[in-house]
């Protein structure tokens, strides 16, 4: 059995931690802006990790960490309480706060990349031999940015995965319900009833997994190597 590094797990669980409530967050406060009290009454429009470990343990403490253990890397779930009758009454704002979350992880996405670029550019980060999740930079002269960098590397691998994962358009993703906002109303409503289904959510998330399995690991290596303008395979 491989030994766990557990200084390497503390980052990637805070790190998995951190990005998944900035995720929920983003949803709870934009259903709130947009008129669904729903999350802000569960405490979810917060970025304290509590109320969102609370409403998901299985996800946001057991599966992160056992994932780890067996595969090296933290992956899990949260998730945000919504309305489903104000979701299909304003289905353009269901839409709006279904997108708020990945546009969330876009966003600590580009600010990883900025830090790395900095990093890079004052001489504390150096591009790495190879691309990996927890390299996607590494420190040019050791100490203290050695672990940054990997802070900063699980950081940046992790947000690229929610954002693209989450807007993938098969149910229960948030890019499903994102779709709504190209229909008319009336056939929005419909639509949204369709893919809430238990069984094309079922089927949705295995054709997801699958699909991302094969296309996330070339995605990644692009835009880790784009930070040092290098575009492999383009």
């Amino acid at each position: 059995m491989p030994t766990v590094d557990i200084g390497l797990g503390i980052i990637w669980y805070l790190a998995f931690l951190f990005s998944a409530v900035v995720h929920e967050a983003a949803h709870a406060w934009a259903a709130l802006r947009l008129g669904d009290r729903t999350a802000y009454l569960g405490g979810q429009v917060s970025l304290h990790p509590w109320p969102h470990m609370r409403r998901e343990p299985l996800g946001m403490i057991a599966v992160p960490i056992a994932s780890f253990a067996m595969t090296g890397f933290a992956c899990g779930w949260a998730s945000a309480p919504f309305n489903p009758l104000w979701a299909i009454q304003r289905p353009r704002q269901a839409a709006w706060m279904a997108i708020a979350g990945p546009i969330s992880n876009l966003a600590l996405l580009l600010i990883c990349a900025l830090a790395i670029a900095i990093g890079v550019e004052a001489g504390a980060f150096a591009a790495p031999e190879s691309i990996a999740l927890d390299r996607v930079t590494v420190a040019a002269n050791g100490g203290l940015a050695e672990d940054l960098a990997v802070l900063l590397s699980v950081l940046f691998s992790l947000n690229l995965l929610l954002f693209v994962f989450n807007l993938l358009p098969v149910p229960p993703l948030d890019g499903a319900m994102a779709l709504s906002l190209l229909l008319p109303s009336t056939k929005a409503r419909n639509y949204l009833t369709i893919v809430w289904q238990p069984r094309f959510q079922l089927v949705g998330l295995v054709a997801a997994c699958i699909v991302f399995s094969y296309g996330f690991w070339p995605l990644h290596h692009v835009f880790s190597n784009a930070l040092y303008g290098r575009f492999p395979g383009l």
